[in-house]
């Protein structure tokens, strides 16, 4: 084993429900799928498509205004069922009614042999490939934290395969029986890349063979609490990001899908999710294709019988009876209701309750049962201890004060406080000496968590990098 980075700044969030390990067959035939526009948040999106229109797995659904080769592409076969609109005609939804049989676009494929001799001369073949089939836009960058140029060559390429956050899937789990999935997109993606590919592993989670075995890679392992998982944290300790270097990054999943591709030639969609949180009955892991909607996960599966009826057959605004639905993980994931769907980037459904009433004396109480970083309730005295934690912020929004805890929970070697002031005022000089190309939102989750300011953290560090990356006219 390589030398372990040790991380001592951090916090494990620990809420029941963690999914417990079981992948269980699905109780329907999930017909309703969903490609949000809106979790490719720096695409102009146009249509190729309209209600009613025929796609299948592969198919093209809309491209990018300002990137024409960049496309998405339908995870199923079926029936374009209802365009979303928001506001300005922003398109938040493509909803898809799938086939019972899926039906694929074809493509190239290979053979894993003639995949692992693949180098530079390959390079424009995978880029082809992977924009034409539409998985171009899961291959992200650092900084900036958007989708990847493939006109451009990154200097490393970085793997997270662990996730520390709270509820979070056992990346082992989802990568049991797919070691040839996974060898076959590590080959792929070491074409677009001069440099390394990175694999970040925990010393103590990772065993799947998928990763351990993996060959022609970098191994890292690394030991800690959350945020040790997230991949910026691990590309600050392993290469860190200097003005005017980019690197890219891919979920371990979409690692597999983009192997599936090259080896099947077809766009196979499948994915391994987690339904977790302490308001599901029966938490688990079930095998479904990207984009699935929540409902058929909630029935008669949430705590009160009568609530998981009115996720499945009330309106979309009934899910909020006394409970959050949330595509991805508490600290970063999205609001969905009851209906809703499986966000492009998310491998998890976390269900906790809704944080809609007061509690009697406030911070006066023992507070055994509920979780404190500041140790302001005596539960710090259980450590262990796994807690129903609902989404109430404890009081309103205040002055963002120097408090000297984020350093506390964010392990790099940075000023959080200063570099978030530094945004707040726009000052793009102060940005870049304190870090800005380092982090991204998600390293910042855990000091909104525990922000005695209540302060929106990650929408402050998301408009600073917007604001850089259009000065510097990325």
């Amino acid at each position: 084993m390589n030398k372990v980075i040790k991380l001592r700044k951090g916090l494990d969030i620990r809420i029941q429900g963690v999914a417990d390990g079981s992948l269980r067959a699905p109780a329907f035939f999930y017909e309703d799928y969903a490609v949000k526009p809106v979790d490719f948040w720096d695409m102009r999106p146009k249509l190729l498509v309209e209600e009613g229109s025929t796609v299948k797995a592969g198919t093209p659904l809309f491209y990018d205004k300002n990137r024409d080769a960049v496309k998405v592409t339908s995870p199923v076969s079926g029936t374009v069922e209802k365009i979303v609109y928001g506001p300005k005609r922003r398109i938040e939804e493509i909803r898809i009614k799938a086939d019972k049989e899926i039906a694929y676009e074809e493509f190239a494929a290979y053979t894993a042999a003639d995949l692992a001799t693949w180098g530079a001369a390959q390079r424009e073949t995978a880029v082809g490939q992977l924009l034409n089939a539409g998985l171009w836009p899961y291959i992200r960058r650092r900084p900036y934290d958007t989708i990847a140029n493939p006109d451009r060559m990154p200097r490393d390429i970085f793997i997270s395969c662990f996730d520390t956050a709270p509820l979070a899937p056992d990346m082992d789990m989802l990568a049991h029986g797919r070691e040839e999935d996974f060898q076959a997109g590590v080959d792929v993606l070491r074409t677009l890349t001069a440099g390394k590919v990175h694999l970040g592993l925990h010393v103590h989670k990772n065993n799947a063979v998928a990763f351990t075995e993996c060959k022609r890679v970098e191994q890292h392992y690394f030991e800690g609490p959350h945020p040790c998982g997230n991949v910026g944290i691990q590309i600050h300790h392993i290469a860190p990001i200097n003005k005017g270097e980019e690197v890219w990054y891919v979920h371990p999943q979409d690692v597999m899908v983009i192997g599936r591709l090259f080896l099947k030639g077809h766009y196979d969609a499948t994915k391994i999710i987690a339904l977790a949180g302490s308001e599901i009955i029966r938490t688990s892991y079930h095998k479904v294709l990207a984009g699935v909607s929540v409902r058929y996960f909630l029935q008669d599966n949430v705590k009160g019988m009568e609530r998981g009826l009115e996720v499945m057959n009330g309106e979309d605004n009934r899910h909020t009876a006394g409970i959050r639905v949330i595509s991805g993980n508490v600290l970063t994931g999205t609001k969905i209701s009851g209906q809703g769907y499986l966000g492009a980037y998310d491998h998890l459904f976390s269900v906790i309750p809704e944080g809609d009433r007061y509690r009697f004396m406030g911070w006066m109480t023992l507070g055994l049962n509920m979780f404190s970083f500041s140790k302001t309730f005596f539960s710090w005295l259980f450590p262990q201890r796994a807690y129903r934690i609902d989404t109430n912020v404890n009081g309103g929004k205040r002055a963002f004060v120097l408090t000297g805890e984020f350093e506390k929970v964010l392990p790099m070697d940075i000023y959080p406080m200063q570099l978030l002031k530094a945004c707040m005022t726009q000052d793009i000089e102060a940005m870049e000496n304190l870090g800005i190309y380092e982090v991204s939102p998600e390293d910042f989750a855990l000091c909104e968590y525990i922000d005695a300011s209540k302060t929106d953290i990650q929408q402050i560090i998301k408009d600073g990098l917007e604001l850089v990356r259009k000065e510097m006219s990325e």
